[in-house]
Order: structure tokens, then sequence, then C-alpha cells
């Protein structure tokens, strides 16, 4: 196909069609395919992906904004973590009361990680808006501020003092007065005539506690549902929670000893248990971003015109200014090497596992690492880097709303008010019939315990720690309870290459030896680890690891493409052909096949060579995992596999021929993985598995992220599932774990429904009362406990 420049030259600006990074001069480009790319990768991506008319970058971009059409483009967007949400309802109360606020546009709540991204102008006022949702119980707080431990302790010593306590106190007196009188037999224990409004005293107040203190956080999604205009279960739990609290205390007073105390805290204590549950998987699912975080850098060394080295904050820098960057030290910025050359480690943005020699006119990304020698860096006309740009890319991603809802908050709108309409006609049926206005009250507040949703409440979260635990056992972490929702349904399974299906590790492959006798391959490694062990380049460290017995050198010279020395008295030259041939050290045909034969596999090729020609060819290459051809196959079954690299074409070749991989993508910066992912996602649901911090954006844009646990802290805190287990066969794992648990869920949930459908009506009718009502719903509970309980297959 012939190249093309007319698309690029059409466009608006200099960014990417796919990315949005930066495009060279020209920008990459064919006549086939519209707009203009940074690179290849990203090139070949929108070729095999344009008929996705749904998914293009800027469409894919506006999704992830809060606000409407009128939205300035200045706006800045800020990530607020909001403790406290545990249902649909609070997304939509917290972000209409975000558009009350002057100078906040708009908001967009996930309730799945309790994040909020909130897009408004430079003088928003956040504090109200902060002040605003810590009126009804909501805690705000920065994205990575340490108070969410805090909130975590205080949640468990609710439960624990309020609940454990005091709940379990009440629950005593029951066992051992009140029940017993019920059921027509003496108490367990004399009080000695203390067994009157002591008792009940006693019950009330720390019944009180349960319901006002452990209870509080239930009380308040109700009033959230009541101002959102969305009835959801906290209303129902609260309304049945209370309506018997306010009986029994009527009754107390009445001189009455049927009381339904018990009722009030078994509702509480169970729903509790289930919200804390469920909000220890979203604190999980919505980590911190430490890693990248940690790596932007925020003081530089500016070099001045005068050539003086000054530090400033990041931030002072402007377009042209030149930085100096140390070895080990991170480029802070975007920019073009003007001074130096060196080898800069660009795995943490690209993924790339070798780090790339920079010289002067090269192009060098905000956030990579220089490896070995200094160098002096021109800002970029943006004065922005990519791992900035890397990390608010994430949050945007952490912070949007998810897709995946509780079948019991979707039916909450409708089962609420019905329910509510049930108990007042049970109550008011009762009264027309002539029954007294206490055993109409009785009849209505039957209805509402008995529909109290404690089973349906607990049908997904118990179903999903019982899989938690089946995926531990298998070495699997899950962090969000969308793996169960999505993963069964999976029809693309994205690899990562680099530290996924390879090892991440560069270590030497093979070593072909050419006329050095019959121990020509030790020979050639050891005289190659003999001065690559002076370079700190990856493959230098590589070499120099896999030599046994190594000789001295002297005259040692590095260059960027390798190093030079004297070895047993001879001059010797190890690394790129280039630099060999530099030397005056000559070819041979069997190297020159070696080294053909080495990038044709996707490996890294060394030449050694003394005495005027090359004597070997040292080959140094990401190993792949073994096993991972028959891990595909099994995956491939059913769902497509395909494929995503920053690395170079060569390297993916052996993927490309692979019969059970539908597609591979190489040469793909960050962002574009992210976009990738997007992308696919118009075939269907899409699972991402990769271990770097450059697979984050695409870990967290997939329906299901899946990191090795042997990857970075940021890759494993953006994924749903993290693998602890070394071994790709818990891909494979997580599906299985997936389809039970589902089906799991499934049951559970067809079990309350069936509970209700047939409790309800008996409700109505008058055929049960509070005690057999709060019995009909324990039972319930405990049958949804039991069959989670089950081992998944």
């Amino acid at each position: 196909m012939s190249r093309s420049t007319t698309a690029a030259d059409d466009s608006s600006d200099d960014a990417c069609t796919l990315c949005d990074l930066p495009t060279p001069d020209p920008p990459v480009a064919d006549a086939d395919v519209e707009g203009g790319y940074c690179c290849r990768g990203c090139l070949e991506v929108a070729r095999t992906l344009d008929d996705v008319a749904a998914a293009d970058a800027e469409t894919v971009r506006d999704e992830h904004d809060a606000g409407s059409d009128d939205v300035p483009e200045d706006a800045d967007h800020t990530f607020r973590s909001v403790d406290g949400m545990h249902c649909a309802t609070c997304e939509t109360f917290i972000e209409s009361a975000a558009a009350d606020v002057d100078g906040v546009y708009g908001a967009e709540a996930s309730y799945a990680t309790d994040m909020v991204r909130v897009t408004h102008d430079g003088d928003g006022d956040l504090d109200a808006l902060d002040e605003t949702l810590s009126r009804y119980g909501y805690a705000v707080s920065a994205p990575d501020d340490t108070g969410d431990d805090d909130r975590a302790d205080a949640a468990i010593a609710r439960f624990l003092i309020g609940g454990g306590i005091f709940g379990m106190m009440v629950m005593l007196w029951y066992a051992l007065f009140l029940y017993p009188t019920y059921l027509g037999f003496d108490p367990l224990v004399d009080l000695g005539g203390f067994d009157g409004l002591y008792l009940f005293g006693n019950v009330w107040l720390m019944s009180s506690i349960v319901l006002f203190y452990t209870g509080y956080p239930i009380l308040r999604g109700a009033v959230v549902s009541l101002r959102a205009g969305q009835p959801n279960m906290d209303l129902l739990v609260s309304i049945a929670a209370t309506s018997s609290y306010l009986y029994s205390t009527v009754a107390v007073v009445a001189g009455r000893t049927h009381v339904y105390f018990d009722v009030t805290v078994a509702i509480v204590l169970v729903v509790t248990l289930g919200n804390y549950y469920e909000d220890r998987i979203k604190r999980t699912a919505a980590s911190g971003l430490s890693e990248l975080t940690d790596a932007r850098v925020e003081d530089v060394t500016r070099v001045t015109a005068a050539g003086d080295h000054e530090t400033v904050p990041v931030g002072a820098l402007a377009p042209g200014d030149r930085v100096l960057v140390r070895p080990g030290e991170r480029v802070p910025v975007d920019g073009e090497v003007v001074e130096g050359t060196a080898a800069v480690d660009e795995s943490l943005i690209t993924g790339e596992a070798v780090p790339e020699t920079r010289r002067p006119g090269d192009r060098v990304l905000g956030g990579t690492v220089v490896t070995d020698e200094a160098l002096v860096v021109a800002v970029g006309d943006d004065a922005t880097s990519t791992l900035d740009r890397l990390v608010d890319r994430l949050w945007a991603i952490q912070s949007s709303r998810s897709g995946v809802q509780r079948l019991a908050d979707k039916l909450a709108t409708l089962f609420v008010p019905t329910v509510l309409v049930l108990a007042a006609a049970a109550a008011a049926s009762a009264l027309l019939t002539g029954a007294q206005f206490t055993e109409a009250l009785l009849d209505g507040l039957t209805v509402l315990i008995v529909s109290c949703p404690c089973a349906l409440g607990l049908a997904t979260p118990l179903a999903v720690a019982a899989g938690i635990r089946d995926a531990s056992d298998r070495g699997i972490v899950v962090a969000s309870d969308e793996v169960f929702e999505t993963a069964p349904d999976a029809d693309v399974v994205v690899f990562d290459k680099t530290g996924t299906l390879t090892d991440g590790r560069m270590t030497v492959r093979t070593v072909v030896a050419d006329d050095c006798g019959s121990d020509g391959d030790e020979t050639v490694l050891a005289r190659a680890a003999a001065l690559e062990r002076y370079s700190s380049h990856p493959i230098a460290s590589a070499i120099a690891a896999a030599a046994d017995d190594v000789p001295d050198a002297t005259d040692v010279e590095t260059h960027d493409t390798g190093v030079t020395g004297v070895v047993n008295g001879e001059t010797v030259v190890v690394g790129h052909p280039r630099l060999a041939a530099s030397h005056g050290i000559d070819r041979t045909a069997s190297a020159d096949d070696a080294v053909a034969a080495a990038r044709e596999d996707g490996d890294v090729p060394v030449v050694v060579g003394w005495d005027g020609r090359v004597r070997g060819v040292v080959v140094v290459g990401d190993t792949p995992r073994p096993g991972w051809q028959s891990i595909v196959a099994d995956l491939a079954a059913d769902r497509e596999v395909v494929v995503l690299t920053g690395d170079h074409e060569r390297a993916a070749a052996r993927y490309r021929s692979d019969p059970n991989v539908s597609e591979v993508f190489a040469g793909v910066p960050p962002q574009a993985k992210q976009e990738t992912v997007e992308r696919l996602q118009s075939r269907g649901t899409v699972a991402m598995v990769g271990d770097g911090s450059n697979d984050a954006p695409a870990l967290a844009a997939a329906d299901v992220g899946l990191a090795l646990g042997t990857g970075t802290d940021i890759a494993c805190d953006a994924a749903d599932a993290v693998l602890v287990r070394d071994d790709l066969g818990a891909v494979a794992d997580v599906f299985a774990v997936a389809r039970g648990t589902n089906a799991r869920i499934r049951h559970n949930l067809g079990w309350a429904f069936l509970y209700n459908a047939v409790a309800i009506p008996l409700a109505v009718f008058g055929l049960l009362n509070p005690l057999f009502a709060a019995v009909a719903m324990g039972t319930s509970s405990l049958l949804v406990v039991a069959n989670s309980s089950r081992v998944v297959a």
C-alpha cells in the first residue's frame, strides 16, 4: 500500500488520532486509514478497527468527560474519594449535589470504586461540595488520602462494638427470658422480680444502640434515596427495622410483652455485615495508584543560559528550557535530547523490555529513566509528561461509572414501593374486617418484616465471598466482584506480551560460535561477559550473568552500541554489528545468518569478534512463558485471543504465526493500548491480561482486568483480579471460578425471589405473625449462606 500524509495534513492538530500523543513530522499515515498517528503500532490498530464508528478516540474521551456541551475546554478535573457509597442511588445523589455547587459543571460518581470525578472551573468551590456530602454522612478526601484506613477501622469498630456486643446482649435476653415465655414456658433464669421494666428497658436501650449506631449507614442510605427520588433496598431495610423497633417501643410503654426488638437487631446486623464486606472489596478495587504517582517528578535540574544548574519545580518549566537528567533519574517532561547519549529505560511507559539508546535529536518521554549516562533534554512544546497523562487517564477510568449493578438495586425502584403498598393494604384490610388497631398494625409490620430483603441483599455478596475464597485457593486474588459478573461472558481475551506471555527478563537464549574450537560457545560467552560486566545495560547484565568463568579485561571502553577492550591479550569487540564493522571486524556468512535468525525471532543479536573477524553471536531475548501456547489454545476454543505489545513487530512474530491468536498489535504505546481495548469492546466483553504499569489504563478500561502478581503494583491496583500464582494457567482458572460463582449468584437470587413470592402473600393475608416472619426471614438467609458455602467445581 502506498504511504500518504494527506489525512495528517488535514488534521487540526499534531496529536495522534488514536492515542492523542504528539506525532512526528510528518505523521505516520496511510492512504487507506484516516488520520495521522504517532507510530506504526497506532496506525495498524486503527487499520484493523477503523470500522468501529463509535469507538474513535475523540468519542471515547468524550465518554469520560463529565458535564454538558457547555463545559469549557480549559475546565479542570478533580478526583475525590467518597467513602460511604453503597448503592447506585448514591451516584445519582452525589452527581445532583455537585451540579448545585457554584463553579462545578458536573460530576461522575462511581459506586463501584467510591470515586468521583468533578469537572469545574479554576475557582470552583469544592469545599462546598465536600461539606454538602459530609452532612449526609459521606467522608470526602483526596484519592491518595491515608484516611481510608482510619475509616475502615472505624467501620470495624462500629460493627463489632455496636452490633457484635450489644446485638449479642439483646439476643441473650431473648434466649433466656422472652423466647421461653412466648412458647409458654418459664424464663430460663429468675431475675427475682426484675424481669419487667428492667428487662425491657435493657433490651430497648441495646436495640437502640444497634439501630442508630451500627445501622446509621443504612438509615443514611434511606434518607439519600428519598432525596434522590430513587427508593432503594436501604429504604426498605430501614422501614422494616424501624417499624419493628417503634412498634416494640410502643408495646413496652403499653405494658405488652410480645416485642420484636430481635427483628430489628437481626435485620441491622445481617445487612451491615454484607455492606461491610462489600466496602472491603471496593477499597481494594480503588487502590491508590501509588507507583505511578510516586514516579512523578517534582523537582528538576534546569540548565541556565550561562550553563549553571538550578533546582526548580517541574511546574516552572517552559517550552525550550533545558534540564539535566543524571543516571538513575526520571526524565521530567517530554522533550528532545540536546546533549549526551544514554540508554533510556522506557518500560514504565511503553512496556518495552530493552532500554533504547537516545542521542541528540531523539525524543524522550516524561517518566522514563536514564540508566547509564547523563542527558540534557530540551523541554517540549507543551511542557507536559507522558507519565502524568498516563496517571490522569487511569484516574479518569477508575472514577468512571461501572456498568454492573446489583440485581437487587435494579429492582429496588419497583420492589420497595410495591412492598409498602402491600403492607398498607394488609393493615387497612384488617381494620376493615373488624380487627383492632394493634392487630392491623401487626399485619402491616409482618409484611414489612417478611419482605425485608436480607436474603436478596446477601445473595450476591455471600456468593462473591465464596467465589473469592475459591479463587484464593487457586492462587487468584479478586479485587472487584465485577469479575464474577463479567468474566463468564468474555468474548475477547487480550494478552500483553512482555512480562505476560514472556517472563519479562532478558536472558541469553543461545550462543552461536564460529571456528573457536570445541569449547567455542564457552569462549565466546566468556569473552563477551568479560567486557559486558562493565556496562549497566540490561542486555550486558544478561550476558555477564550467563557466563561461569569470566577472564579479566583491560582498556575497556563503552560505546552507545557496545563495549571494546582487551581480553587474554586480544582486542575484543562486543555489541551491535555496526560497532564490529567500525572496528574492522569482518562478519562471516554464518554470523550474518545467526543475526538474521535472532532478529526474525524478535531477539537481540550481540556479535563478539577478535582477531579481525566475528567469532560468534550471543542471542539475548525475553523468554516466552512455558505452556503459553496451550493456555491460548484453551481460551481460543470459545473466545478471540488478541496479543497487544509495545515491542516492535519482529518481537511479536511468533504470536502472529500461532493459529489460535486472532490478531497481534505491535508497537502500541500505553495510551493506544487503552484505546485498542475500548475499540475491541465493540465486539463484545473484553478481558485484558497484563503485568506492567504501562498496561494499567488498558486493564482498567477492560471489562475484566487480570494482572500477574509478579507485575507492578499499579497494574495490580488497576486490575479486577491478580494472579498470584506465576502461571498463565491461572487465567483459565479465573474464567472457571467466575462461571461457577455467577451460577451461585443466580441460584441465591432465585431462592430469595421465590421466598418473597411465597412469604409476602402469606403475610398479606394475615397467615403470619411478626415472630414467624422474622424466623422465615432468617431461614431464607441461612439457605443463601448454605448455598454460598459450597465449593465451586
